[in-house]
């Protein structure tokens, strides 16, 4: 296809996508089955503009004055893939198969500077309910906070110690300019690519394949480490999905000890046993799906119990940023009475002594510290561990602060740390 050919297929796809409303990967998926003619590069670069249109979706219609997909993908083009007004003006010549040529006001939105005094929701790219929010845990760097979210992420990888050491995947990854995370130990980060170009497909590497590594964001890495799993304890986690944190607690319990694996949807659990095998993970028993009757022989018998709750997922918008534009109060409330429900359930696995680390890839405080406050008072015989002890623990790295300044629990975001947005929160269980 042609470059003017691939602007064409990311505004019909971001037409898919608003008019349909349903995720971009699907709308990308079936664009791709309905033009077979379309390379992977051409697939690659078209799905790389539509998500960097969704990125930056209300500061590009602040500044072109229109939010329709034509208006964000070609303002796309000159914020994100440095194109100049006169390129994209050339690409958009109405030829065969290529957009219609630019309009007067098309012209002036390319040329138009976003004002500083835009509201921090626009020139930040996050949803204009949000923005009491955003303003309360991160203060005057809201807009900052907004803008890392909204910028392409990096391929972080695990080493699974089980299978090999961080050497040994760096190694074997240099051509793609893997290089160490600044605090996971045991982390790998290729940076990611810009414009058309596309983040290697890692998974296809032989090294996966044999079990070295996992794909997994720095910061759930760190939030694995500070959850203090380690050998021969009896821990459960509670919120498995596909297995990743499972993975992880295996390799920090150095396969010894007995790790349950549990999901309230077999559907989310299904990909855990292919990943347990090649991991070589043999110390997880994985539980029944969605049958908590399971669970009660394990009351009070947890050294640790791991909850990677169900959130808005707000702290991986820049990796699903259509999600940040599907966010509802409605879709919150829902997610908060989830993690009260899970949180109430986990806590009964503690024994006396034990811990419950409280995960979520949310960057709000109300999924976070509001919902551990709340935890709190529903369970006097628990209280926090701050967070730098189970760090200083954990990780040879020097802490670095929490997003939100709290010395109780660890708030990550890009901004801050590099990492997706991810919260943690340690509960000890009084004798």
């Amino acid at each position: 296809m042609t470059p003017a050919g691939r602007i064409s297929a990311a505004i019909e796809v971001l037409a898919d996508i608003a008019g349909r409303k349903r995720p971009a990967s699907e709308a990308l998926k079936d664009w791709g089955l309905g033009h077979r003619f379309a390379g992977s590069s051409d697939r690659a670069a078209i799905g790389n503009l539509v998500f960097d249109c969704l990125r930056k979706r209300s500061s590009a219609a602040a500044a072109m004055g229109d939010d329709t997909p034509r208006a964000l993908a070609l303002r796309t083009l000159l914020t994100d893939w440095d194109m100049s007004p006169e390129e994209v003006a050339v690409l958009c010549d109405g030829g065969r198969f290529a957009p219609e040529p630019l309009s007067a006001s098309e012209q002036a939105g390319l040329a138009r500077v976003v004002p500083a005094d835009e509201p921090a929701h626009i020139r930040g790219n996050y949803p204009a309910w949000l923005g009491d929010t955003f303003a309360a845990i991160f203060g005057e760097y809201a807009v900052q906070e907004g803008v890392a979210l909204s910028a392409r992420a990096p391929v972080d990888l695990r080493v699974n110690t089980l299978k090999a050491d961080r050497d040994k995947v760096l190694k074997a990854l240099a051509r793609f300019e893997a290089a160490p995370t600044p605090y996971a130990p045991t982390g790998i980060r290729i940076a990611p690519r810009s414009g058309q170009a596309r983040s290697p497909h890692v998974e296809a590497e032989a090294g996966h394949g044999k079990g070295w590594f996992e794909v997994q964001d720095e910061g759930s890495q760190v939030a694995s480490l500070l959850t203090g799993a380690g050998p021969r304890s009896q821990v459960i986690d509670l919120c498995a999905g596909a297995g990743g944190k499972t993975l992880a607690l295996a390799g920090l319990m150095e396969n010894t000890g007995q790790l349950y694996a549990y999901d309230s949807e077999r559907f989310r659990l299904r990909p855990i046993f292919e990943r347990l095998k090649r991991a070589g993970a043999r110390n997880v028993q994985v539980l029944p799906a969605g049958e908590p009757e399971g669970l009660k022989p394990l009351n009070g018998k947890m050294d640790l119990v791991v909850i990677d709750a169900p959130c808005t997922g707000s702290g991986v918008w820049r990796r699903r940023p259509d999600a940040k534009w599907r966010v509802t109060p409605e879709m919150l409330e829902t997610r908060l009475a989830e993690q009260r429900a899970v949180l109430d359930e986990g806590a009964s696995l503690v024994k006396p002594g034990g811990r419950l680390a409280y995960i979520t890839c949310s960057v709000l405080p109300q999924e976070n510290t509001a919902q551990v406050a709340s935890f709190l008072e529903r369970h006097a015989d628990f209280k926090i561990v701050p967070w730098r002890e189970t760090w200083s623990e954990a990780i040879s790295e020097a802490p670095p602060d929490s997003a939100d300044a709290s010395d109780e629990t660890l708030l990550m975001t890009p901004r801050s740390h590099g990492t997706d947005g991810f919260f943690v929160a340690v509960l000890e269980r009084s004798l």
